[in-house]
C-alpha cells in the first residue's frame, strides 16, 4: 500500500464517519494527520484518544473551526503555518445533509449545505493551493458523491454542492498542474457510515437495490481510492473523478 512518511495531511470532518477512516489509513500509513470538525467534541475527543492507542507513534493534531467560515479557514493556516514546515496533501472531505424534496426546501437549510460541501471546499483549497505552490507539489482530493453525477430526489441541495465540488476540481486543476499539484475527486456512493444510517429503513433498502452490487460499500474501501489519489503514484491523475459505488 501507499506510503506517506513525511508527508502533512490535512483531513476536514476527519473525526467522524468517511472522514474518521481516512485520518486512520494515514496515520497507519505514516503520514502526519491533521484532522478538523465543526461541532462534536465529544466524537473529537473520543477519535484521538482511541488513535493515540491505536498509533502510539504516530502524529495526529485535531483542530476545531468551520470551514464555511473564511476568516476561521485562514486562522487554521496560519496556526498550520506556525507549526508545520509544509503539507502535501489536503482533503475536503466536511459535509453535510439537510434533505427535503425541493417544493419544500427552506432557504436556510439550501444554502447551509452549500456554505459547508461547497464554499467550504474553495476555501480550504485556495489556501492549501498557496502553500503547495511554494514547493511546487500538493494533492487534493474532493469527497464529493455519485449523487453529483446521477442525481437523487429530496437531495437538491446535497447533490447540486457535490456536482459543483467536481466542477471545482476540474476547473482548479488546470490553473495549477504545471506547479506540480493535483486535485481530483472522489465519488462514493452509498457508504456505510451515520450519514446513511439516519434514513428510514425502507428508503436504505431501496437505495441497495438500485447498487448492482447489492451492498454499501465500506470506508475502508473508500480509503484504498483517497491514498491512491494522494499518493506520488498518481502524479499523472488530476482533474478526474473516481466513483466508489458499487457501479451506480
Amino acid at each position: 500500500m501507499f506510503k506517506f512518511q513525511n508527508q502533512r495531511i490535512i483531513i476536514t470532518g476527519g473525526t467522524r464517519g468517511i472522514g474518521r477512516g481516512l485520518s486512520e489509513a494515514f496515520l497507519e500509513a505514516g503520514g502526519e494527520v491533521i484532522a478538523t470538525y465543526t461541532s462534536n467534541d465529544e466524537a473529537a475527543e473520543k477519535f484521538k484518544w482511541e488513535m493515540e492507542n491505536k498509533f502510539p507513534k504516530s502524529h495526529l493534531a485535531i483542530r476545531k473551526f468551520d470551514v464555511s467560515r473564511n476568516d476561521e479557514v485562514e486562522s487554521f493556516f496560519s496556526w498550520i503555518d506556525e507549526n508545520y514546515s509544509s503539507i502535501e496533501v489536503l482533503i475536503n472531505n466536511s459535509g453535510i445533509r439537510k434533505d427535503n424534496v425541493g417544493a419544500l426546501m427552506s432557504e436556510e437549510d439550501w444554502k447551509r449545505v452549500l456554505e459547508i460541501n461547497l464554499d467550504g471546499t474553495f476555501y480550504m483549497s485556495k489556501q492549501a493551493i498557496l502553500r503547495f505552490m511554494r514547493k511546487r507539489y500538493g494533492r487534493i482530493i474532493n469527497l464529493s458523491s455519485v449523487g453529483g453525477k446521477i442525481g437523487l430526489p429530496g437531495q437538491a441541495n446535497y447533490t447540486a454542492s457535490k456536482a459543483a465540488q467536481i466542477a471545482l476540481a476540474k476547473s482548479l486543476s488546470k490553473e495549477v498542474a504545471k506547479k506540480g499539484i493535483t486535485i481530483n475527486s472522489i465519488c462514493p456512493g452509498f457508504i456505510e457510515t451515520e450519514l446513511i444510517s439516519d434514513l428510514p429503513e425502507d428508503q436504505i433498502s431501496a437505495y441497495k437495490k438500485q447498487v448492482p452490487l447489492k451492498r454499501f460499500g465500506t470506508v475502508d474501501e473508500v480509503a484504498h481510492g483517497v491514498l491512491f489519489l494522494a499518493s506520488r503514484e498518481a502524479s499523472y491523475i488530476t482533474g478526474t473523478s473516481l466513483d466508489i459505488s458499487g457501479g451506480l
